[in-house]
């Protein structure tokens, strides 16, 4: 890393559409984490079952699985900043809805699992939509510090998200899915004032060719291809947090407050590291330290696996949660400067398909593991397939490891 103009960050935090996108991404992540610890934790109560925990990632993935591809086209074809507004006021609405039935008292699981599956639907439009904004919003050359302080403010959300959710799910199950509903109404205010220097609308008719046009563009790019996939299997097997509700309850034994703190935790390395970052660029041998952030996340997750001291298992956490911000600032950056604007949305659907999406099917995956073997031994499975898979992959993609700058 070499030190970079700090004049540069501020200047950036003044520049009106970043800010306004800046400020929508927290409230919207705000209100993700707060559901998170509200559904994990409400799931549990209700069954006291790990492989329930698990549905809640499977019954989003399925609906991100499908509408993928779609989506993508959408963000290409379609206003941007319509389609992110549209799927936030659908998951405000969703939000409202779950906040009704909590404070009634009348629901189920089957309830749950439908808001989640919705939740997941919108998430699929969502994410490529927004992703693609972000160039269009900084200035150019400045694409790797917008990277690091949007991803920022995405960590601060999850900082202070959960412990927020978990204090008002302890007041009350429906209070965490109320204020849901207020902040996604926020961002969607905030994404509807912000204008856009550079906005390029394809308007490609709906065909097959179309839709699938970002999985060849991946294909053809071995780095793009590589990072991505890289993504998908360190997060499918290091979904440790999944089972963070039974290491909260019956391991590490603290309350909803508690779980709200160990699912911050993650976030409070990560955004210690994306102001390094957002100081002091990675401008060489990118590849290679995407590869040791990814080998140090699944040292971090057997760390945190074995631990049953509430204050180790926050610094692994934390630790965990600064190598995945080293990975995700170099995925982004490279993904979104390799791809025209054109392509962008539909390029971000196989990235949110490869590696959002695999994060709930990964909590899937660790939730049947810990029902077969134990949570304990599940999560160091994880950890140490993510160090496989990191050694496989710097094998497997050359050209990746050899990366040396972003811009």
């Amino acid at each position: 890393m070499s030190v970079a103009a700090p004049a540069s960050a501020r200047a950036l935090l003044g520049h009106r559409p970043f800010a306004l996108y800046f400020g929508a991404r927290a409230f919207s992540e705000f209100s993700y984490q707060m559901a998170a610890v509200a559904v994990g934790w409400q799931v549990y109560a209700l069954t006291g079952s790990a492989f329930d925990l698990g549905l809640v990632g499977l019954v989003q993935f399925i609906p991100s699985a499908v509408l993928t591809f779609v989506a993508g086209h959408a963000a290409d074809r379609y206003d941007r900043k319509r389609v992110v507004q549209i799927c936030q006021m659908v998951e405000g609405l969703t939000a409202a809805f779950l906040a009704w039935g909590s404070f009634a008292d009348w629901i189920t699981l089957p309830e749950i699992f439908a808001a989640v599956a919705v939740f997941g639907a919108a998430t699929a439009f969502e994410n490529p939509a927004a992703a693609a904004l972000l160039p269009g919003v900084v200035p150019e050359g400045l694409l790797q510090k917008g990277t690091a302080l949007s991803t920022g403010v995405f960590q601060l959300a999850t900082i202070s998200g959960p412990a927020l959710g978990g204090l008002a799910y302890a007041a009350a199950p429906g209070l965490p899915y109320a204020v849901m509903a207020l902040f996604r109404l926020l961002a969607g205010m905030l994404n509807g004032a912000m204008k856009l220097e550079r906005s390029v609308i394809a308007k490609e008719a709906p065909t097959l060719a179309n839709l699938f046009a970002g999985v060849g563009f991946v294909r053809r790019n071995p780095a793009i291809l590589g990072t991505i996939s890289l993504d998908l299997f360190a997060v499918l097997l290091g979904g440790a947090t999944a089972l963070l509700p039974i290491y909260a309850r019956d391991i590490l034994h603290t309350g909803p407050w508690g779980l709200g703190v160990l699912r911050g935790a993650p976030a409070v390395g990560a955004l210690l590291m994306s102001l390094l970052l957002a100081r002091y660029e990675i401008r060489r041998r990118v590849g290679m330290r995407m590869f040791q952030a990814v080998i140090v996340f699944g040292l971090a997750t057997v760390v945190f696996a074995a631990s049953h001291l509430l204050w180790l298992s926050l610094l692994a956490l934390a630790i965990m949660g600064a190598a995945d911000l080293v990975s995700m600032v170099i995925r982004i950056s490279l993904v979104q400067l390799a791809t025209p604007d054109a392509m962008r949305g539909r390029v971000g659907a196989v990235n949110f398909l490869f590696v959002n999406a695999s994060s709930q099917l990964g909590e899937f995956e660790s939730g049947v593991t810990a029902a077969l073997f134990g949570a304990m031994p599940a999560a160091v499975l994880g950890g140490l397939g993510t160090i496989a898979v990191a050694l496989l992959w710097m094998k497997l993609f050359p050209t990746l490891r050899q990366v040396e700058r972003l811009e």
